[in-house]
């Protein structure tokens, strides 16, 4: 049986991670999940974007955690922790991305797990998150025990272009 692994890349590790990072993307997209891209989305359009995380990881402002199944990256999420002077306590939770053939596995409880674990460790106790309302991550969410706060109509545009509200979640980390 194939185990799954997830873990924190440094940041020449993100670098050599981008083409397999720039496909789940493509395929969350292709998939319609509303996460800042329009369809048609291919890898290639991908690359701009990861190489933007690059650079965020490398400056230390975001931390990238993935799923690994059998040496293939399958999922990944971000914790950004670059913040204003005055939010040193919080963390912005992004881009929580399965791809569509390893649905199913748990990858987004162990990617969820992990950042909420990431956050404690950079003495982050409130993490934030959006997503598309009405979409099947808002459910996972609150089953992974995030608080809705409530919904902005027509915040963003789904992959084909039509509108769709965000629905805003936070959780509280127990402080250490």
């Amino acid at each position: 049986m194939s185990q799954v692994t997830i873990r924190m890349l440094t940041p020449s590790e993100t670098a050599t991670a981008v083409p397999a990072l720039a496909e789940i993307l493509s395929d969350c997209v292709e998939g319609g999940a509303s996460v800042g891209f329009m369809s048609p989305h291919t890898p290639d359009d991908a690359m701009p974007y990861w190489q933007g995380v690059v650079h965020a990881v490398t400056d230390g402002n975001t931390v990238l955690i993935v799923a690994e199944k059998d040496g293939e990256i399958l999922g990944t999420v971000q914790l950004g922790i670059g913040m204003m002077p005055n939010q040193p306590h919080r963390a912005d939770l992004k881009k929580l991305l399965v791809h569509r053939k390893a649905r199913g596995l748990g990858l987004s409880r162990l990617l969820m797990e992990a950042a909420e674990s990431a956050a404690a460790k950079h003495g982050r106790h409130i993490l934030v998150l959006d997503t598309a309302t009405g979409s099947p991550a808002e459910a996972i969410y609150e089953k992974f025990g995030w608080q809705r706060v409530g919904v902005i109509p027509q915040y963003a545009l789904m992959p084909d272009g039509s509108y769709c509200g965000s629905t805003f979640f936070y959780k509280a980390l127990a402080v250490v």
